[in-house]
């Protein structure tokens, strides 16, 4: 980008004298250039720099389409851009006509491709953060026990065997066993899911996951590429590279108009020769290779990919690839993260079901206030809840917590003092009390089921589950009104996924995907003929997102999901979804305008520079032909300006889409 960048600048400044000393240029536009002799060689030098330092990049690209067999853009404008040049220098030195000298529309034309291919590499310009966030997951420094002390020492020096410390609150270092003690691991950066899983002595951990609650010691089982974070970064790797192999839009129609120049050419020059005018079949068959090459063509996609993604931004969709956003439009099943995309990622209170003459409001409050004081994310869900209904929440105090078992707290209530405990299965064992019979119902819907015990009685249970996006539904809605399948994926187990989907009218789950199989189940969609667009938020995601037709990261997730995606929201609103689909088809109509808009100018102006109306007395002069090429670039850019005015809110995009399906 930045070689594209600093040479349209450089050419642009060479260009100006170029155009402004050229003869024919000073005609066309009606003024007079000095009577100096230095005057004539200032385009011819000039222009000579401007061909081999501005066209350096096309004449290599040229050799390179030449080498694979596969005419281009490059080749087209090389092929050009050297015509013009030796016709140029011909007519300088008077060996061609005069008609010929084409400087100022070999300048133009280098720079105008300049800016094109300037544009276009900032709209291509990828980022390597996907694989640098994989490895930041993993802590700096790892606890070893040697012997009777604890050294510290960087990750990939441990070797398998070696025993770590992991801390509540730190990253586990590599993958291992535990054995000793256990813990809640939040697993959700690797695996998806929603809550912490208890972890106990003989279990597996991964690295990258923390320790939420407890200490323990790990034995390294796997290091290096042998870990799974390892593996998911492979897979990133793997399915980036398999898809930038897609071939520009542009390439196909430079490639076809190369051959319809050429030919023209040939037909040219062996028609004015056997009509016996030599001389006309050399101004001709120049006139038409120059005039073949199209400026507008080179400018045609970057503009319109360019205006694109600065709307993009300002509707919250970022455009981090443009083959991301040519593709969304054939896009026929949208495959949706759960964890942090439909849902919001956290656990909330969605139920209170209290016991005897008590009520919701206060089982919900005893239940803040003995989790007052704790960090666990099931406490500040009640917490929340507490608070978001403005619920009196009593003092507490004695608090203590057992990992897997809850938290008892001291509650001033009702003018006494009652201890008031939460927790789920273990608490209830503990005090031999039996839960409460809506439990199974909840457990069956994939609920995490907390009790609340006053003075060890019973008096009520939570509901928890990862709460659904309000705007999800208007999501889904909208994705079935464009006739796409929408698809859930995640690591939450299949009652969990059930739930969401039965809620939200999903046509399809997977449940229960490992990191190394959601990149999988994109792949099987795309085996049943699928385009498939992934939307997700997290390190898991980033196979899928990779392997994808189409990856779209949620803005509000990970840097690793984020450096896999080609398009990125940037706020949680999965309506967003809708804005994407609703650019990739405006700006897709625009492409194929400018296209057809750029080959049609040549596919008119070729055969007329070339004389086929010659025998009514009309042949297309050179310099009208490049006044047409500005004005068809022109045009152009005025067409890409137009996307300006789509507006791409998510409600927008998404009241666009139901309002049309209605119709």
């Amino acid at each position: 980008m930045g070689q594209f960048r600093r040479l349209f600048w450089i050419m642009l400044a060479l260009a100006i004298p170029v155009v402004g000393f050229n003869e024919m240029f000073a005609h066309l536009v009606g003024y007079h250039l000095p009577e100096a002799e230095w005057v004539w060689w200032v385009s011819p030098i000039l222009g000579t720099i401007v061909y081999f330092w501005g066209g350096w990049p096309f004449l290599t690209g040229a050799i390179s389409e030449i080498r694979d067999r596969k005419p281009g853009m490059m080749l087209l404008i090389g092929l050009a851009i050297t015509v013009a040049f030796i016709a140029s220098w011909g007519a300088t030195l008077h060996i061609l006509d005069h008609e010929l000298n084409f400087w100022w529309e070999l300048a133009l034309l280098v720079v105008i491709m300049l800016l094109g291919h300037w544009i276009e590499m900032r709209s291509l310009a990828q980022t390597t953060s996907a694989l640098d966030s994989l490895a930041a997951l993993l802590p700096d420094e790892a606890e070893k026990i040697d012997g009777d002390q604890v050294v510290k020492v960087a990750p990939a020096e441990l070797a398998v065997g070696d025993v770590v410390i992991v801390r509540p609150g730190s990253s586990v270092p590599a993958d291992g066993k535990i054995v000793d003690g256990s813990a809640s691991m939040d697993e959700s950066m690797v695996t998806g899911e929603s809550k912490p899983v208890r972890r106990e002595t003989g279990d597996h951990v991964v690295a990258g996951t923390v320790a939420t609650d407890s200490g323990v010691r790990v034995e390294v089982t796997a290091i290096g590429e042998d870990t799974a974070l390892a593996g998911i970064q492979k897979l990133v790797t793997d399915a980036q590279a398999s898809s930038s192999r897609a071939q520009r839009i542009a390439d196909t129609a430079a490639a076809w108009l190369f051959w319809f120049a050429l030919g023209a050419a040939v037909v040219t020059a062996i028609t004015w020769a056997l009509l016996g005018m030599p001389d006309a079949a050399v101004v001709r068959t120049i006139t038409v290779l120059v005039i073949a090459c199209p400026h507008a063509l080179g400018l045609a996609i970057p503009l319109v990919v360019s205006i694109a993604t600065e709307r993009a931004a300002r509707g919250g969709v970022l455009i981090k690839d443009r083959l991301a956003l040519e593709s969304m439009r054939t896009v026929d099943s949208v495959l949706f993260d759960k964890t942090g995309t439909l849902t919001k990622g956290e656990p909330t209170v969605t139920a209170v079901a209290p016991t005897g003459n008590r009520d919701e409001e206060e089982v919900l409050a005893l239940a803040a206030a003995a989790e007052a004081d704790s960090e666990h994310p099931l406490a500040r869900a009640i917490t929340g809840a507490a608070k978001t209904k403005e619920l009196q929440v009593p003092r507490a105090s004695d608090f203590s917590s057992s990992p897997a078992v809850g938290v008892k707290a001291t509650v001033e209530h009702a003018g006494s003092h009652t201890v008031i405990e939460v927790g789920g299965p273990y608490l209830l064992e503990q005090q031999n009390r039996d839960e409460l019979s809506v439990a199974d119902q909840w457990r069956d819907e994939g609920a995490i089921i907390l009790h609340v015990l006053a003075d060890g009685e019973v008096i009520g249970a939570l509901r928890l589950a990862d709460e659904i996006r309000p705007e999800s539904r208007d999501a889904v809605d909208a994705l079935h009104a464009r006739g796409v399948q929408v698809v859930m994926i995640t690591g939450d187990a299949q009652a969990v996924a059930e739930t969401v989907a039965k809620d939200l009218g999903i046509d399809r789950v997977f449940a229960g995907v490992r990191p190394e199989d959601k990149s999988a189940k994109v792949a099987e969609l795309q085996d049943e003929g699928r385009k498939v667009a992934m939307v997700g938020d997290g390190v898991n995601d980033a196979p899928a997102l990779a392997q994808a037709d189409v990856g779209i990261a949620i803005g509000a997730g990970t840097d690793v999901a984020i450096g896999s995606a080609g398009v990125i929201l940037a706020s949680s609103d999965p309506r967003s979804v809708l804005s994407v689909f609703e650019l990739s088809r405006a700006s897709y109509r625009k492409m194929k305008q400018n296209l057809w808009w750029a080959a049609g100018y040549n596919l008119a102006a070729v055969p007329l520079a070339a004389g086929v109306l010659a025998p009514v007395g009309f042949v297309l002069p050179m310099s009208i032909g490049a006044i047409l090429m500005s004005v068809s670039t022109v045009v152009v850019a005025l067409n890409a300006q137009l996307l300006r005015r789509l507006d791409l809110t998510p409600e927008a995009s998404t009241d666009r889409i139901l309002d049309r399906s209605e119709r």
